[in-house]
């Protein structure tokens, strides 16, 4: 068994090598007015626990997911930030009303697309997870959990203070929200072609 430090390096090693690219997608959220925070926070949390528990079941029940259907989520971000390019050429007063007057249920579709980009982001980190978790006891794997969810937790105070950051605010919301909707489209597209899912949606 492996020792509770060592487990703890490999833990924080996991998730920082498969989500760096989380923080700047994390900026992108947290500069988007349309987003309130604990919709952001909710999402990530959402989307990192639907990856650790994917992976896990599938490597406790030796289930192998083809990778290019998988990363068939990679339209997701495809399609969210064609319609947050959509709607940054609206006025800036029109979006605060919106958000302003959004109800709960539009509130859950917020959460669900920062979720549902996570998990897209992260389809090739079930790759990297499973074959690690196959060789781990439920209590390793507990532990690996505890560790992911201070590690996401980290990872949206890390984005959120830059976004607030009294030097650094004012650019990283102005760019931040201009430059969302390009990253995710662009996000979007290399997870097709990383994930080799172009080839499966040609086929139809």
């Amino acid at each position: 068994m492996t020792s509770f430090f060592a487990l703890l390096g490999i833990a924080i090693l996991l998730f920082v090598s498969t989500n760096v690219d989380d923080i700047f997608v994390l900026v992108g959220f947290f500069a988007d007015r349309t987003y309130h925070p604990y919709e952001i926070v909710a999402g990530q949390f959402t989307g990192i626990a639907s990856l650790f528990a994917i992976s896990a079941v599938a490597s406790l029940l030796s289930i192998v997911i083809p990778l290019p259907y998988i990363g068939l989520l990679g339209t997701v971000p495809i399609l969210i930030g064609s319609i947050k390019l959509w709607t940054s050429l609206q006025k800036k007063d029109a979006q605060e009303e919106f958000l302003d007057s959004q109800p709960d249920s539009l509130r859950h579709g917020n959460i669900a697309s920062v979720a549902l980009v996570t998990i897209a982001n992260g389809a090739d980190n079930i790759a990297v997870y499973m074959p690690s978790f196959a060789i781990r006891s439920k209590a390793e794997l507990a532990v690996i959990a505890l560790v992911f969810a201070m590690m996401t937790t980290l990872w949206c105070y890390f984005a959120n203070a830059l976004v607030n950051h009294p030097i650094l605010a004012a650019p990283t919301r102005k760019y931040g929200r201009r430059i969302s909707p390009v990253v995710l489209i662009c996000l979007g597209f290399l997870i097709l072609y990383q994930a080799g899912s172009f080839g499966l949606l040609l086929r139809h």
